[in-house]
């Protein structure tokens, strides 16, 4: 009833409006107004429109959208060598790897990989890791004071940097332990002060996870062989692609030299990543970033690396080469990085490092408008603002009967449409009968 009253008054009030206009003029002319769109050349994004009284006036047009990249995440699963290579691509390095990944550091694309997936012994790259789990926790200028059981629990045969207990360090000379010298003692006396080794390993394990990185076990958060742990050249380079994107955590990786404190003086420290210092007959790589190496008798040689070349930066990981010796690890990563930055721009994805999101469903969609709608009706009630996209998401839900809290039928509904199309035909009825008049009239 409320409804068709409301209608009721619109048509009659649509007719009261039509019936003070004035009847056109018999003598009158007609105003003619067109409108002729033609595209800017210049300007593909624009469009000019010419109005009736022969000014211009520029309009935005929807911008082409890009093109999309089919991308198959399944593909990494797959076992040997994945690329896809376009015209003019080059060949591939063939390396002894078991497993490698190429990958664009900055949009997470997988230009390349072998074996992306197979879960290995990630040795001392799992620092890397271990730092983007601990490094937010405490100011690098921070000191702490090392205590005799923070060192216990060394694994034989562990890097170490010379930690001492009783002996007083900033953070920043623990981290520089970490990254440089990959001491295992400079990681257990980290783990210690962000709640201890098992409570380290659970942290890493959420970080992994809360990063896309579903193969990594971790047991043992210093990297050294513990049955069980297991990470891959895929959830390495998320690891090194997420630590390019934290200043600090950069800053560490790509620190060749530093001074290590020990009391009242201090001894330097060299990176151990080969690439980065050139050491040992291997050639600095041109560009490099680090980011960390490993080595165990399990594990095998490993690395994590990094180079920007131009405004591209490309993350390489490389675990346990078969042939070639210990250096072999750092020239298959060279190998990869130069083809990495040939190929970038001739190649499609097979991966991408970046995290799976989930869809939300239909009925997801529409509780969630329900759930906005609801917040802002409370944020009117009680004068607060309401959440930006509030309104929107209001305005999408359907709307409701407040007699009883049902969304109309459409037979209801079809009535006041009915109602407000009669009105409207009968007011331009007599809107036309009286032109008609005036016409004769004149």
């Amino acid at each position: 009833m409320i409804v068709t009253s409301a209608v009721r008054h619109a048509a009659a009030g649509t007719a009261a409006v039509l019936l003070a206009l004035p009847a056109p003029s018999a003598t009158a002319s007609p105003v003619t107004s067109t409108a002729t769109v033609t595209s800017t050349a210049a300007v593909p994004s624009t469009a000019t429109v010419t109005t009736s009284s022969g000014s211009l006036r520029t309009f935005l047009r929807e911008p082409t959208p890009p093109a999309r990249r089919y991308l198959d995440r399944a593909r990494l699963d797959r076992k040997g060598t994945q690329v896809q290579p376009l015209s003019g691509a080059p060949d591939v390095p063939s390396v002894s790897a078991l497993s490698w990944v190429v990958a664009d550091a900055s949009s997470g694309e997988v230009l390349a990989a072998r074996n992306a997936h197979r879960k290995l012994p990630p040795a001392s790259t799992l620092k890397a890791l271990f730092a983007l789990t601990a490094l937010p926790h405490h100011e690098p200028s921070e000191q702490h004071t090392v205590a005799d059981s923070e060192l216990t629990g060394i694994g034989d045969g562990s890097s170490l940097v010379g930690v001492k207990e009783g002996y007083t360090y900033k953070v920043s000379d623990l981290w520089n332990g970490v990254f440089l010298s990959s001491g295992n003692d400079a990681v257990h006396v980290l783990a210690a002060m962000n709640g201890g080794w098992e409570s380290m390993s659970r942290q890493m394990q959420e970080k992994a996870r809360s990063l896309g990185a579903l193969d990594t076990q971790v047991v043992s958060p210093d990297g050294y062989d513990a049955p069980g742990q297991v990470s891959s050249a895929y959830d390495l380079a998320v690891f090194g692609r997420a630590g390019l994107q934290d200043p600090a955590f950069t800053r560490y990786c790509s620190t060749a030299y530093a001074d290590f404190p020990a009391g009242s003086w201090s001894y330097g420290i060299a990176n151990t990543n080969r690439l980065l210092t050139g050491a040992n007959g291997v050639g600095r790589y041109p560009g490099l970033i680090g980011i960390k190496n490993g080595y165990t008798s399990n594990a095998g040689n490993t690395l994590i690396s990094a180079a920007r070349r131009g405004d591209r930066t490309l993350v390489v990981t490389v675990m346990n080469p078969q042939s070639g010796g210990g250096l072999a690890v750092y020239e298959e990563a060279r190998e990869l990085l130069d083809w990495g930055f040939e190929a970038a721009d001739l190649v499609q994805p097979v991966g991408s490092l970046l995290p799976v999101r989930t869809t939300t469903t239909a009925a997801g969609s529409g509780n969630r408008a329900v759930a906005v709608a609801r917040e802002g009706r409370d944020a009117r009630a009680d004068g607060r603002a309401p959440r930006a996209g509030a309104e929107a998401a209001a305005a999408a839900a359907p709307a409701k009967d407040p007699a009883h809290g049902e969304e109309p039928s459409g037979a209801s509904a079809g009535l006041p449409l009915a109602l407000v199309g009669s009105a409207c035909a009968a007011a331009l009825a007599l809107w036309g009968w009286r032109r008609r008049t005036a016409h004769r009239a004149g």
